[in-house]
């Protein structure tokens, strides 16, 4: 059912077909027309966490002050004027409001149409609320965090009841520097309002503010470069002078990696990184400067703990002899590296594409990405195939039920381990994965 097409034509009727979905689809039933795929999926993950379609839930909303810290501390802020410029001056004259919440689904900013604003309040849409897909359900600012790509909510394809005069349409933004999400920028309003290419025109704008967050982490490079220039002058062997996130800015004696994974809360002193062994560590104003050590390090298979509890955020923690540290991974490292501990043997180039896309011959686009996995893994992965190290400890952090396994992937092999039943038969023929 192509529902922006229909909801065009006649708002009201798109509705009552939408309300006949969801009543069928909760009863249990076959409706005679299916609910589009990602409405679907996410129907599924609320009837499994136990949702209340009928009745909303609303978590106390923040206090002004701690609005007021999120709104200072999130890099959301620096791109407030590309969200206005693109989203108001339209959203309030189409009787729509644009909404700005963080990674958690925190409401921070809203602004637009004085009478939809009123009425948002009597939907909890307020400053400060909590609006998670796995709190108040299927909707424009939650699912788009989980399936991380933009999603448009219409009627009742709101999960729950009171939602349903609503329409919403929300698009992630993702940090350009590691692709870790920063929050979702939602246009919302009531049904009739709704039009067919406001789902194109937020991500647009989505993508224009990742777009200028981009230019102003590489403003900020170049001036920590100015910083490190005459620093490195001075020294002789192996140094770089990298951002708090391990982008490069300078470098001297050695190639230039683009970036280094640091750990978690680095700290200065002795400190081993993956990609550049022991190094010594100090702080310079806005970064590190990072002096290889060129003393032998213990060699071990080391432990990894990849966590894929937490939808929207998986983790990886690497930890050794000489301490460990962790990464929050993008949505494709965290696919590629699920596949890597399920199958413990190896997969080559072409496996891993037909794994991820179903197309052995995209390998170019595999090879790619294992070699920005390799920057921060080190010598725990080998290739030829692509494989962790067999003397490495392995252990995957399962979400509860297999169908909330990386719930934005549709990678076929992570299709293929939703399936009940399906983790047990892809762990046991591997030592070391939990």
């Amino acid at each position: 059912m192509d529902v922006a097409r229909l909801a065009a034509k006649n708002a009201a009727q798109a509705a009552r077909v939408l309300s006949e979905v969801r009543e069928a689809r909760l009863a249990g039933n076959r409706g005679r027309v299916p609910p589009r795929p990602v409405i679907e999926q996410s129907w599924g993950r609320m009837l499994r966490s136990g949702v209340d379609p009928d009745h909303d839930f609303r978590t106390g909303l923040l206090s002004a002050d701690e609005v007021r810290r999120r709104r200072e501390e999130s890099p959301l802020r620096d791109v407030l004027p590309v969200l206005r410029e693109g989203l108001l001056s339209v959203a309030d004259v189409a009787q729509h409001i644009m909404v700005v919440a963080d990674a958690d689904g925190r409401v921070l900013w809203r602004e637009g149409s004085s009478p939809v604003l009123r009425k948002a309040d009597g939907l909890g849409f307020e400053l400060g609320a909590d609006w998670r897909e796995d709190v108040v359900g299927t909707n424009g600012v939650g699912t788009p965090a989980v399936v991380r790509r933009p999603v448009q909510v219409f009627a009742a394809e709101h999960f729950v009841r009171s939602h349903a005069s609503w329409t919403c349409s929300g698009a992630p933004i993702t940090d350009p520097r590691d692709g870790a999400l920063l929050g979702v920028v939602d246009v919302s309003g009531p049904l009739e309002t709704m039009h067919p290419a406001t789902l194109a025109w937020v991500n647009s704008v989505a993508k224009l503010a990742e777009a200028r967050l981009r230019e102003l982490h590489l403003d900020t490079l170049e001036r920590l470069r100015a910083v490190a220039a005459p620093v490195l002058a001075r020294l002789g062997g192996r140094a770089l002078v990298v951002d708090a996130d391990g982008w490069t800015a300078a470098v001297t004696g050695m190639p230039c990696p683009r970036r280094l994974a640091l750990p978690k809360s680095l700290s200065p002193g002795r400190r081993l990184l993956p990609s550049l062994g022991l190094c010594a560590v100090e702080p310079l104003a806005g970064g590190w400067l990072l002096r290889a050590v060129d003393e032998p390090v213990p060699v071990g298979g080391g432990r990894l703990v990849l966590d894929l509890t937490r939808p929207r955020r998986s983790s990886v923690t690497v930890g050794g002899g000489a301490g460990s540290w962790s990464r929050e991974l993008s949505p494709r490292h965290a696919e590629l590296l699920y596949l890597l501990a399920t199958r413990r043997a190896g997969r080559s180039a072409a496996g891993l594409a037909e794994d991820v896309f179903g197309d052995a011959s995209r390998t170019v686009t595999v090879r790619a990405e294992m070699s920005r996995i390799r920057r921060y893994l080190g010598a725990l992965l080998e290739h030829r195939p692509y494989r962790f190290r067999e003397d490495a400890e392995i252990e995957v952090l399962f979400p509860d039920d297999p169908r909330d396994l990386l719930p934005y992937s549709t990678a076929p092999a992570v299709t293929a381990g939703r399936t009940p039943g399906r983790r047990a038969e892809q762990a046991s023929p591997y030592p070391g994965l939990i």
